[in-house]
Order: C-alpha cells, then sequence, then structure tokens
C-alpha cells in the first residue's frame, strides 16, 4: 500500500497570542502537541518572511531574512533579554500589524541592548554571511530613511556597490540589532522544528516566487532583476484575469533577468533554496509556473490585463542540487500542457484543490477520485475562501451538484467532503484550520487582488476543540507511526 499523509495549513502569525501575532515558541510548540495528539503528519504555514506595506508574507523585504515579530516576547523574557514590563508594552488586542510595527521594535531594542554575543551567534553570522550583512545594512538604511523605498534615498545609498565605507561603518550599531534579530529568529526557529520531529509533526514551508522591488536583494543584487539604468523594474509580475481576479493580479515585483541567473549557475536561488531547507522538511515554491513562462505587465500599467508570456528558465534551475523529494510545486492558475510536463520532469508533487472541484466536467482534474498520486490537495488554500465560506457562497444548482457527487445532505456536506478528500489517492492532504473549525468567510486568510483586510486571520483559543474530529478523518489516510518517523528521518539538507 502507498503511504498517504495529512496535514494541516495554518501561517505562524494566526496562532493565538498576548502579543497580537503568532510566535514560534510558547504557541507553536503547543500547537505542534495538538498536531501530534491528532494524528496530523505536517504542518504548513505561509511564508516566514519580514512584511512590509500590505502585510503580506508574499511581498517581503528579503528572501532570506525571518520576520521579527514571530520572535516570542515570553521567551525573550525567559533568557532575561527583557523585563516583565518591557514586554508588557509589546501586548495588543487584536492583530493590528500598524500597532505592531509601532511598538514591537522598541521592544526587540531592549532585547538588543541586554544580549551578549557568543560562539553560536559567531557562526550564525559566518553561515548566513551570503545575505546577512546585505540585509542588516538595508534595514538599517531603511531606518535611517524613515523606512521609505531605497529608491528615494541618497543617491550613493540607492545600491549597495556605490555605498562608501564611511556611511557602512556610521551604520554598525544598526546593523548588529538586525544582525540580532535573525539570529534570534532562526534559533527560535531551529527550536520549533527539532521540538516538532520528536513529535513526528514535519514542518512545510513556503517560497514566494519573486520579492518585492524594495527588498535587500534587488538593492544589492539589481544585475539578477530585469531594472533599466535607474535601478526601476522593466515590466512587473502578475497575472492575467482568472479565476481570483477580473482584472488580473498586479503584484509589481520586479522580474528575474534568468540568463544572468544562468550565467552564475543560479547562485542566489540555490542559496535561497538551501536556506529554507536548513529549517523545513519540505518547502512549497509559490506560483511554480513561472520556471516554464511568466507573465509580465508593463511597468506602470494600472491592472494586469495588458501584459506578455514570457519564456522561463525551464528545470535547468534545480540542477546540482538534492532535494530529496522535498519540494512543492504550486502550480495552479492558468496551467498549460507545457506547465504540466514542466511539474512532472522535476518529479515534485503539484498541487489539487477540492474547491476548483465543481464545474460539472466529469473529467475536472481537482475531483476526488481524479486526483493522482503525486498530489499534495488541499480542501483550500490561504488564497480561497474557507470551505464553508466557499458553500455558503454557492448558487442553488452548485450545491445540489456538490451533495450529488459526494453523496452528501445540507447536514453531512462537509463531513462527506473531509472523507472524500481523505481517501482520494492523493499522496498528501492538507486541509487549513478554518475548514476544520467550520468557520465562514470571516475566517478567510487572503482574496486575491485585494489589498484590504487581508493576513489577519487568528486562531481561536479553544481551537483544540476539533482535535477528536481531525482524527476522525485522518483515519482514512494510511500513515502510521512507522511511515510517519521514516519521513522524517529522511529530511536532511544535502549541501
Amino acid at each position: 500500500m502507498k503511504e498517504k499523509f495529512n496535514g494541516v495549513l495554518l501561517h505562524i502569525g494566526s496562532l493565538p497570542s498576548e502579543y497580537g501575532v503568532g510566535a514560534l515558541s510558547g504557541g507553536a510548540f503547543s500547537f505542534v502537541d495538538f498536531l501530534a495528539d491528532a494524528k496530523v503528519d505536517f504542518w504548513q504555514t505561509l511564508p516566514l518572511s519580514p512584511t512590509s506595506f500590505g502585510d503580506s508574507p508574499y511581498q517581503s523585504p528579503s528572501a532570506f531574512a525571518g520576520n521579527p515579530y514571530f520572535i516570542d516576547i515570553n521567551t525573550l523574557v525567559k533568557r532575561g533579554l527583557l523585563t516583565e514590563n518591557e514586554a508588557k508594552r509589546a501586548k495588543t488586542k487584536s492583530l493590528d500589524y500598524a500597532e505592531i510595527f509601532n511598538s514591537r521594535y522598541d521592544v526587540l531594542r531592549c532585547a538588543f541592548k541586554r544580549f551578549q554575543k557568543n560562539s553560536d551567534y559567531s557562526k550564525f553570522l559566518e553561515n548566513n554571511e551570503y545575505w546577512l550583512d546585505d540585509f542588516a545594512l538595508f534595514m538599517a538604511l531603511k531606518v535611517k530613511n524613515g523606512f521609505s523605498s531605497f529608491d528615494t534615498w541618497e543617491k550613493d545609498e540607492r545600491r549597495r556597490d556605490t555605498l562608501s565605507d564611511e556611511k557602512i561603518a556610521a551604520l554598525q550599531n544598526e546593523c548588529d540589532f538586525w544582525r540580532f534579530l535573525q539570529f534570534e529568529f532562526y534559533r527560535e526557529l531551529t527550536a520549533l522544528k527539532d521540538y516538532a520531529k520528536s513529535k513526528n509533526v514535519a514542518l512545510i514551508g513556503d517560497i514566494p516566487i519573486y520579492v518585492a522591488y524594495d527588498s535587500a536583494d534587488v538593492w544589492a543584487h539589481p544585475e539578477i532583476f530585469r531594472l533599466d539604468k535607474n535601478m526601476r523594474p522593466k515590466e512587473v509580475a502578475g497575472v492575467p484575469p482568472d479565476y481570483f481576479s477580473a482584472d488580473g493580479q498586479l503584484w509589481g515585483n520586479p522580474l528575474y533577468d534568468w540568463k544572468k541567473q544562468q550565467a552564475d549557475g543560479f547562485l542566489w536561488w540555490h542559496h535561497r533554496l538551501l536556506h529554507q531547507l536548513q529549517f523545513f522538511d519540505k518547502i512549497r515554491i509559490d506560483h511554480f509556473r513561472t520556471f516554464e513562462s511568466y507573465y509580465a505587465v508593463p511597468s506602470g500599467a494600472k491592472t494586469a490585463k495588458i501584459g506578455r508570456w514570457v519564456k522561463g528558465v525551464g528545470t535547468k534551475i534545480f540542477d546540482g542540487l538534492d532535494l530529496d523529494d522535498r519540494i512543492i510545486a504550486e502550480d495552479l492558475g492558468i496551467i498549460t500542457d507545457k506547465v504540466r510536463r514542466l511539474v512532472k520532469r522535476t518529479g515534485f508533487p503539484g498541487m489539487k484543490v477540492f474547491q476548483f472541484a465543481f464545474d460539472g466536467k466529469s473529467d475536472n482534474e481537482h475531483l476526488p477520485e481524479n486526483v493522482r498520486y503525486n498530489t499534495v490537495y488541499y480542501t483550500g488554500t490561504h488564497d480561497n475562501d474557507t470551505l464553508k465560506g466557499w458553500y455558503d457562497a454557492q448558487g442553488d444548482g452548485t450545491k445540489e451538484y456538490v451533495k450529488k457527487t459526494l453523496g452528501a445532505t445540507d447536514e453531512n456536506v462537509f463531513d462527506k467532503a473531509f472523507k472524500r478528500v481523505m481517501r482520494s489517492r492523493a499522496k498528501f492532504v492538507i486541509v487549513p484550520m478554518q475548514d476544520y473549525l467550520l468557520q465562514g468567510s470571516e475566517a478567510r486568510m487572503n482574496t486575491p487582488g485585494t489589498n484590504d483586510g487581508n493576513w489577519k486571520y487568528v486562531l481561536p483559543k479553544n481551537y483544540a476543540k476539533v482535535k477528536n474530529r481531525i482524527r476522525k478523518y485522518v483515519k482514512n489516510r494510511c500513515s502510521d507511526s512507522a511511515a510517519r518517523t521514516a519521513l522524517l528521518k529522511s529530511h536532511h539538507c544535502k549541501q
């Protein structure tokens, strides 16, 4: 019998916390305990990178850095880096990123002042030299310039390679603060991964395909992006009109210069993948179809309706990497036969979504009976409505079709849905916590193409009430403790 596994999708930041946003210790360890008790094999989170304006984890100022908001305040108190009174200043009643931005860094600076450099810190600096110094310098300049975009800074500051030694020296204390934050973030993430492994729970991370224009990566490595002589994007990323948006999605990220990246053996991408694989058992690469072809929108366009498809780099970007079946290819959206062939050549599992199954066509590849083994099957992703919210929004005809397909009634439609998804041939089934909790649209994480009200979902404090419900459904997966242990033992990064 083929091994099958199950998982839960929940962002770290969505964990309940007295500090507004979830963190890597404390509540995260409790959530791992809950997953282990519920017989869940995988915990998938969204990207843990820093956020900027808009709060999207898919628009980050760094492809390598971790989000300081996820550093656990109570852990800093236990380590003697914060007092109880200082920690209280970080408390907030809700997940309000503006409030967190205005208060959190002052508290973290208190911890930095008490931090004593040690051998672990020195080793961290050495192992992360490729990206850390540039990121710390970029953030120090962000602070100096009131967090404005780097293209508005003084002329000599707009590129890493034109910055004077005098300015770099003057910023060293501020750089040390940002290095400390990354050291603490990855120290806690490593501890979380180790704890999860001890409980036979594997972690799935998430890599956005692009980085934000206002990022340390663009600032320090402009040569690997398609920029003009003024460091402005020639074209920007997006997707044409689709299921999610009639105007398409205008992401605005700079596009890669694949020829330049290929010339150095895709060094930046290889560093990026290997960096993330130190901390996660698997990683999902967002918008994987970019490697086959990507959508380029003229700079300055108001929507993504006008754009062009440009040939991507193909699978050669993965040459020389031993990825040990640790990549998930997000192959949703406008998917052509060429994209399907590319994903098949890599051997990476693709994705299917239960909510996309009900267009009335019996050959729909998202229907449970049509899903293939090498697949990660979701009831919904962070870009979908919750399962209940989606179903409630359907017309009577679609609801009847769903019930007929599942052999369900109004009273047991979600029960039938979970059972059918779990009994599918897919090797991996992942369910957002909102779906297990039967929460409606108010619990939706993100609505693509919109800017307001996203990324603010917080898990109810009484989430453990669904433990037995999850255990009931995952029994339809055939993984056992031996398979789960073997899965975790196989997850190591070969460099």
